[in-house]
This record gives C-alpha cells, sequence and structure tokens, in this order.
C-alpha cells in the first residue's frame, strides 16, 4: 500500500496523464459498429481478419483515429476495423469481459470470420486478456495485442481504487490481476504481443506490461497514451497482426 503522500502524487499523476491530449480521430471519420455500413466499406480489399480495437481507461473509441488510419492505409477496409465503447468503471471479470465476448460475437456474425484481433489500449489489455483466458476467447481471437497494459498491475490505481471498481482492478495483487497472470500468462494458440515504454508515467512499474510467451516490444521512452499515435509502434502493431 502507498503513504497518503504517495497516494496524493499517484492520483496527480494519473490524473494529469488520463486528461492529456489523445489521438484525434479523423476528420469526418467515425468508428464503425456492427451493424452500421460505412461509406468505404464497398471498395474492394483483400479480406482481412476484423480487428476490434479495445480502449483504456476514461476514454473511448476516438482515442484509435491513428491507428485506424494506418490499418487503412496497409489494405484494411473499414468494414474489417470495429472499434468497441464502454464504460470504463465497470468491473473485468463480472461485466466488461462479457461485454466484450458478445460484441466479437456481434462481429464474427457480421463478417462472416471464424476468429478476430483484438488490441488493447491501457486497461482495454486487462478486459480483453479476461475475455481471452476465461471467456472463450482462446477460440475466437487470433492476435491479442497490449499498447500500455498493466498486465501485471500499476500502483497509480490505488489513487482511484477506493471509489473505482476498474482502479481496484488494474492495482497490483488485485483478484483479476492475480487470476490473469496464474499459470499460464499467454494461453491457447492465440499469438500475443506486448508494447512498453520505459518512460510510462501511468503503469508503475513499466515491466508491468510484457507478459511471458508474448512478443514483448519496448518502444523507448513514451508517454502512456503516446503509444496510440506513434509511427513506430503502430507500424510493429501492423507487422505482428500480419504474422
Amino acid at each position: 500500500m502507498l503513504t497518503p503522500r504517495q497516494r496524493l502524487l499517484a492520483l496527480l499523476t494519473l490524473c494529469l496523464a488520463l486528461l492529456a491530449p489523445l489521438p484525434a480521430r479523423a476528420a469526418g471519420q467515425s468508428p464503425p459498429a456492427p451493424g452500421q455500413a460505412s461509406s468505404a466499406s464497398g471498395q474492394a480489399s483483400s479480406a482481412r481478419r476484423p480487428v476490434v480495437l479495445v480502449h483504456g481507461y476514461n476514454a473511448d473509441p476516438g482515442v484509435w483515429g491513428s491507428l485506424r488510419e494506418d490499418l487503412r492505409a496497409a489494405g484494411y477496409a473499414d468494414s474489417e476495423l470495429f472499434s468497441w465503447g464502454y464504460d470504463t468503471h465497470q468491473s473485468v471479470n463480472e461485466v466488461l469481459a462479457g461485454q466484450l465476448g458478445a460484441y466479437v460475437d456481434q462481429v464474427r456474425r457480421q463478417t462472416g470470420a471464424d476468429r478476430v484481433d483484438l488490441v488493447g489500449h491501457s486497461f482495454g489489455s486487462l478486459v480483453g486478456r479476461w475475455y481471452v483466458k476465461f471467456g472463450g476467447g482462446t477460440a475466437t481471437v487470433a492476435h491479442w495485442v497490449s499498447l500500455a497494459g498493466p498486465n501485471h498491475g500499476t500502483s497509480t490505481a490505488w489513487a482511484c481504487a477506493l471509489w473505482d471498481q476498474a482502479c481496484r482492478d488494474m492495482t497490483p495483487g488485485s483478484y483479476v490481476v492475480s487470476h490473469l497472470n496464474a499459470g499460464d500468462e499467454t494461453p491457447g494458440t492465440v499469438k500475443y504481443a506486448t508494447f512498453w515504454s520505459n518512460c510510462d508515467e501511468v503503469v508503475n512499474p513499466d515491466a508491468s506490461v510484457p507478459l511471458a510467451g508474448a512478443a514483448n516490444t519496448p518502444v523507448g521512452c513514451l508517454n502512456h497514451n503516446d503509444l496510440l499515435g506513434d509511427d513506430a509502434t503502430s507500424a510493429g502493431v501492423r507487422a505482428f497482426l500480419a504474422s
């Protein structure tokens, strides 16, 4: 546990990080959801596995504008890209992982794909991991990617853990963190990758992100939210999804 002074410093750090500007959604573009057609979805492209993007704590699907643009430039159609929006203050294991599973099933029905690729940022990594490990996702997910995910917990989450379930889930040693890391951290035939910064002001320690059995890539000195718009990180994600 943190001292009162450390807790205050952690709270200030977490608040400043979450209030920092996030990559803007491209003008005139909005993330398509299952059942909503995109104006670009009729364009010819080779069929690719659908990608489901899962944002982090106190965020929304708009944070994926930069990566979505890069994926489209790499040949993905809008009809193959899905940005899931959800209430980030709910429980990973009791609520959110099940909601994500239902969304993935909807994407699979709409696209006809057997499996999807999951890309999560920060808290979204825990939601995706729980779905994969305990919600049947080993049969429906081909690639799982974590950008700056607190996979082994982050001490900064203690700052809001008293009143917020998601923050409690992110604390080191929480029910969610301990169960996700018990036994095999990367189960099934899913391919796993993490991208982490040694200057992350939200995930503490930085070593919380990498997982045993995953392709763990250091991205250098980037702030927590900067991984969302970093060109090298985007290139690494795209190369991994193509593997």
